[in-house]
């Protein structure tokens, strides 16, 4: 078993942790894709930022397989990235704050290293549960103020539709998509595709991102880099399964990760709202 605090992803300058930008996006790819409106969020004591998009109401299709409804969805605002481990170390490792003495629940150690050498500063974080997301959400929301959590099943519906632009065919997937055709089994830096008509990165494909549902049942949208092209995508959704986890020996399973899940990532929603302090 790899310690996390071995993994790469960061570094001691002069006993400092030091951790590259969480989603840095290129210069030249956010000119393209003339982003919304949002913030960046800066995490206090570290070089990790992140940014948001706003996204404006609407209404959202959604079918769970029980048939097409239609929602109303408030304006909110979505990661312009998906979470990348950059920031999840800061979660993960306690590198926020002295470990001794922290009253917040952490992440314990997986087997073997959870990036599975494909790559660690700027790349999604994966194999986490349902529960670790949460928990994730909400240590980030005590930290900078604003209450961070999953999008809803309507609201990553909603960013979707925008994202697609009405409609994505082969050559626009492939441009804005990691999808079984172009991902070599692996997942890849979050920005390194195209970004989509609203100007968010890897929506679709490289890590399907969870998302809450009124049943709570334990869902993923948008598909990921080990899925064929009609798997990927604005309608494409997933519902837990036991082979997620199948190879974690533990009794009960971990409730931080996923052994057998490397294709399921997060991604961070906040209600319009939340966005003044």
């Amino acid at each position: 078993m790899t310690p996390m605090s071995r993994l790469p992803g960061f570094r001691l300058v002069a006993g400092c942790v030091v951790l590259g930008l969480a989603g840095a996006v290129p210069a030249g790819a956010r000119q393209a894709a003339a982003p919304a409106a949002g913030y960046r969020e800066s995490i206090a004591g570290t070089l990790v930022a992140f940014e948001m998009v706003r996204v404006s109401a609407g209404s959202a299709i959604v079918d769970t397989g029980a048939g097409p409804r239609t929602v109303d969805v408030p304006a909110f605002h979505i990661g312009r990235t998906e979470v990348t481990w950059d920031l999840y170390d800061v979660f993960a490792l306690g590198l926020d704050q002295p470990r001794e003495g922290d009253a917040t629940a952490r992440p314990s150690n997986p087997y073997g290293a959870p990036d599975r050498g494909w790559g660690h500063t700027g790349f999604p974080v994966m194999s986490v549960t349902r529960d670790a997301a949460d928990a994730f959400c909400a240590w980030l929301s005590a930290t900078t103020g604003r209450a961070y959590r999953l999008p809803t099943e309507a609201e990553w519906s909603r960013a979707a539709a925008l994202a697609s632009g009405g409609g994505l065919d082969a050559g626009r997937l492939d441009a804005i998509a990691w999808w079984q055709g172009n991902a070599a089994g692996r997942t890849h830096d979050v920005s390194s595709r195209q970004p989509d008509a609203l100007g968010l990165f890897d929506l679709f494909g490289n890590v399907a991102e969870w998302v809450t549902t009124d049943t709570d049942e334990r869902v993923t949208r948008g598909g990921s880099f080990r899925d064929p092209a009609d798997r990927v995508g604005p309608h494409a959704r997933a519902v837990q399964h036991p082979s997620w986890n199948e190879s974690d020996p533990q009794l009960p399973k971990s409730r931080w990760w996923l052994s057998d899940a490397p294709f399921v990532g997060v991604r961070l929603a906040l209600t319009a709202e939340g966005e003044e302090r």
